[in-house]
């Protein structure tokens, strides 16, 4: 499973959830945005099993490390990820700070485990955080670019949103092609030129000729009568385009060049964002009760006070990072990156294990997923956590070192059978007396599904799709809305992790399975339990395409089966075990149920069927059996 390209898309999942990962800028418009690459960087990054502290370090810095590759700073945009505006009315310095908060208290919950967030108006009321260290910290995401700029029309209301982006080589099918466009539009344009150059047909011979000014265009007729020594450069190019308009081979030429030039323009780089880094750094003050116009001391990038210094024992000062050659001074990202996945940190090591543990068991050791700080819950099995936590750090940071340490362990292979004995000692099963045993989340639940169904598609990567959702969920006051376009090719079937992540409106079905809108980091999910989940499964038409096509998947892998025979396979497809005869009683009284009437009401059934309109089932099928 760890060898799995599956397991780069499940804890992407998870990585995403922490990282505020949205396609949609998540405010006022809410409109789209191109940040995909970071989502497929993240997946990617899992499936290679990048070490942790350099996983780390690449997406917190990876632009300042020396000569970046183009992954590294693919990589950096889990700080643009943020919930971001272009409205009119917004004030650059007020968002400025508020976008250097989030990704504070972002980089603070999932690397530490800290709720710093109220310490950027007062100092922390529970824990030992200032409101300087808060803006220390605050330092070191207080000198990055601008993401917008004053509208470039006049008649606009919203600023223009600028990136920062950065352009992605285009795929080799795409290359190819532009290359043999810009091949074919240098030789239209050479004939062109060949042909208005020309000395007997060209467009100094036309101006030579006796024209019968009648037949000309007024404007036209009246520059050919102008003396040569008075006609200026726009006399001479409107009659350069009347003459290429009316000459039928220079037409021609036009047109194609026209025609190639706009398929060559339609021909665009993918974008993303990325951090970068001012020429010039600002200057950053406590800001008293938070409030961007009440600037009080000035302070520098470091450390909270209360953890290891951000400049190691042995050394003099912080690593510089490095921009276009040149040493860039003072501590920043880079600095702080490095400084979070130092040995002597106590936190980040122990904050990621107990996370992974979560996963795994339903529960983390510390059940406070998000707070370390004085508040959380006391971590159940202290040792362990911490043995994790130095086997993580002494393994060079190996991810799937340690989760397969875990899923290896006696705690997580016992079975997971719930006895009334268990229940008394340890209901909420905070001592591992036995295995795990909990809902799978929003979207493994789509994913399983498809899957069961033979629809899911294989496809990774690439940009957000869009597979059914109830028609009118994006509809919205206002201009410049995104449009929901549906999938009708396998795209429709790909994994949710795939799926547009729109934070004003997330996919409706795993909204109600407690997917969160990713506004702000969030590195637990809820888990309910709701009448509201059982009617999606039963009537969401995606999932009603999901049932035909496992359907259809028993019956021609099971032709000549018997009823009981076809239940058993569906059943082991469905939950990886036999049915008991119970269990086989049930659903064999159903689907005879629905087949007596379906079969009385063939109306009925073939509406069920024709309203699935992306599946076409072979006309070999029962339509009858099918329904049911």
């Amino acid at each position: 499973l760890l060898g799995s390209v599956r397991y780069g898309e499940h804890l992407g999942r998870l990585w995403l959830d922490a990282a505020r990962y949205g396609d949609t800028h998540g405010l006022h418009l809410d409109n789209e945005r191109s940040i995909w690459p970071y989502r497929d960087w993240v997946i990617d990054a899992f499936n290679r099993n990048l070490p942790f502290d350099q996983f780390t370090i690449e997406q917190l810095a990876g632009d300042l490390l020396p000569n970046p590759t183009l992954a590294q700073r693919v990589a950096t945009g889990f700080n643009r990820c943020n919930v971001t505006t272009s409205e009119g009315g917004s004030i650059n310095e007020e968002y400025y700070v508020r976008y250097a908060v989030d990704r504070v208290e972002t980089t603070s919950t999932v690397w530490l485990g800290l709720t710093t967030g109220c310490a950027a108006c007062h100092d922390h009321k529970y824990d030992p955080f200032t409101m300087k260290d808060y803006y220390a910290l605050f330092d070191f995401f207080n000198h990055t670019t601008l993401e917008v700029q004053l509208p470039s029309s006049k008649t606009d209301v919203s600023h223009d949103f600028i990136g920062p982006y950065l352009d992605l080589p285009l795929p080799q099918d795409q290359k190819k092609r532009t290359a043999l466009l810009d091949r074919e539009l240098a030789t239209a344009s050479k004939k062109a030129e060949d042909f208005l150059s020309h000395p007997a047909s060209g467009f100094a011979a036309w101006k030579m000729k006796e024209l019968d000014y009648t037949k000309l265009p007024k404007e036209i007729a009246k520059i050919l009568r102008l003396p040569k020594e008075k006609r200026n450069g726009k006399h001479e190019n409107k009659l350069k385009a009347h003459f290429r308009a009316t000459t039928p081979e220079l037409k021609q030429l036009d047109q194609k060049i026209a025609r190639l030039k706009k398929e060559r323009g339609n021909i665009k780089p993918t974008r993303t964002l990325v951090m970068v880094e001012m020429e010039k750094r600002r200057k950053t003050h406590v800001l008293t009760r938070g409030n961007f116009l009440a600037p009080a001391r000035e302070v520098q990038a470091n450390s909270p006070a209360i953890l290891p210094s951000l400049v190691p024992a042995n050394r003099s000062a912080p690593t510089p990072a490095v921009k276009d050659g040149n040493p860039v001074t003072g501590s920043n990202r880079l600095a702080l990156a490095k400084w979070l996945v130092r040995h002597d940190n106590p936190l980040t090591a122990r904050v990621a294990v107990n996370r992974w543990w979560a996963e795994l068991f339903g529960n983390g050791i510390v059940a406070t997923l998000e707070d370390f700080g004085t508040q959380s819950e006391p971590p159940t099995h202290p040792d362990l956590l911490d043995w994790l936590a130095v086997e993580f750090m002494e393994s060079g940071w190996d991810m799937k070192h340690v989760l397969k340490t875990i899923v290896l362990s006696q705690a997580y292979r016992q079975s997971s059978r719930h006895t009334p004995a268990l229940a008394e000692k340890d209901p909420r099963n905070l001592l591992l007396a036995r295995a795990p045993r909990f809902r799978m989340d929003a979207e493994r639940i789509r994913d399983n599904a498809l899957a069961i169904s033979g629809l899911l598609s294989s496809r990774m990567y690439g940009e957000p799709v869009m597979p059914y959702q109830p028609p009118g969920l994006w509809r919205q006051t206002g201009r410049n809305e995104p449009k929901w376009v549906e999938a009708k090719d396998e795209d429709r079937w790909r994994r949710g992790i795939y799926i547009v992540y729109r934070r004003a409106a997330p996919y409706p079905s795993m909204v109600n399975f407690d997917a969160p809108d990713r506004g702000a980091c969030t590195v637990r999910r809820p888990r309910t339990n709701t009448p509201s989940q059982a009617l999606t499964l039963l009537n969401d038409p995606a999932y009603v395409e999901m049932a035909l096509g496992f359907a259809i998947r028993v019956l021609e892998d099971k032709p000549k089966a018997d009823l009981d025979e076809r239940l058993r396979y569906a059943f082991r497809r469905t939950l990886a075990r036999e049915p008991d005869a119970r269990e086989l009683t049930i659903l064999r009284e159903l689907h005879e149920g629905e087949l007596a009437r379906l079969t009385e009401d063939k109306k009925a059934a073939k509406e069920l069927l024709d309203g699935i309109k992306i599946i076409k089932p072979s006309a070999k099928l029962d339509p009858n059996q099918l329904a049911a």
